[in-house]
């Protein structure tokens, strides 16, 4: 601790000393911590989307107009385990929500001397039981027909899993570069002061006084980069995402505060974490070096 003005100082030098190559290591992890960051944004919204679909599935079940009481078809669909809730739609609601799908077009069905639509049973199923679910209503006496969306939701859930497996690939790219270059810049910061590091050697200077502001330097670069990264993505989200939520309304946005917040913490502990550890690893790969 009382040597601290002195690490300070002695990291500032090292960093003069080269100083383009140290400027283009900052921009370079501030760059990769920014795509990182993205990742995660759209990582964490096509989450949100999933999960939000998992709790709407649902399947239609059309029943024979002559099946005689449709109470009791309800009672008996609200009980199959797996079924979250059922409710009937009359022939009166199928058409008003085909007139708000169609919008402008909706006039097309004032050409249709009766109503073209029927009634059926919405069931809100467990995604995860939707196959038991639909052998059970289709063979339920007066069932004649149900529709389900399974192609549409796992269509879906593979595209979040599959950007899942993106974050996690991108974190595992971002931190060896990190690592990299960090470790590199070490190496070269060490090698263009040996003959200094040589006479503290000498003078009895232990490895732990020598190597801290290497190490010091490190950190501040790559935490550096993730306080830049961390202004360029809350700026980011700031400015899009009205636009975006006015856009494509149908996607379940989280709190822009959430996300900023979560998004920040995290850039933060990750350049920190990486920071020092790649200045450990280029310090003791160039002690083994040497």
């Amino acid at each position: 601790m009382r040597n601290t003005f002195y690490f300070i100082k002695e990291s500032i030098r090292i960093f003069r000393n080269n100083k383009l190559s140290n400027i283009f290591s900052f921009l370079g992890t501030a760059l990769i911590l920014f795509l990182l960051a993205l990742v995660i944004a759209v990582w964490s919204i096509s989450s949100r989307l999933t999960v939000m679909l998992r709790e709407e599935a649902e399947i239609s079940a059309y029943f024979d107009r002559d099946a005689g009481n449709t109470e009791e078809l309800l009672n008996l669909i609200g009980q199959i385990d797996g079924v979250r809730e059922v409710r009937l739609v009359d022939k009166e609601e199928a058409r008003s929500r085909m007139e708000k799908i169609l919008g402008e077009e909706s006039g097309i069905l004032d050409l249709f001397d009766e109503n073209p639509f029927e009634a059926y049973f919405e069931v809100k199923i467990h995604l995860d039981r939707m196959d038991s679910v639909f052998t059970q209503i289709s063979a339920l006496k007066g069932i004649n027909y149900v529709r389900e969306n399974r192609e549409a939701l796992e269509q879906i859930e593979g595209i979040s899993k599959a950007l899942e497996v993106l974050g996690y690939l991108v974190i595992a790219a971002v931190s060896i570069t990190t690592l990299v270059i960090i470790s590199h810049m070490i190496r070269q910061g060490i090698y263009q002061n040996h003959e200094q590091i040589r006479t503290l050697m000498l003078l009895g200077a232990p490895d732990g006084f020598i190597n801290f502001p290497y190490i010091l330097l490190g950190f501040m670069l790559t935490f550096g980069g993730g306080v830049a990264a961390t202004i360029l993505i809350n700026t980011l989200i700031h400015q899009g995402y009205g636009m975006l939520g006015s856009t494509i309304p149908f996607i379940p946005l989280p709190p822009k505060s959430q996300l900023m917040y979560g998004l920040s913490i995290f850039l933060l502990s990750v350049s920190a974490a990486l920071g020092i550890l790649g200045s450990l690893f280029g310090v003791s790969t160039s002690k083994k070096r040497n």
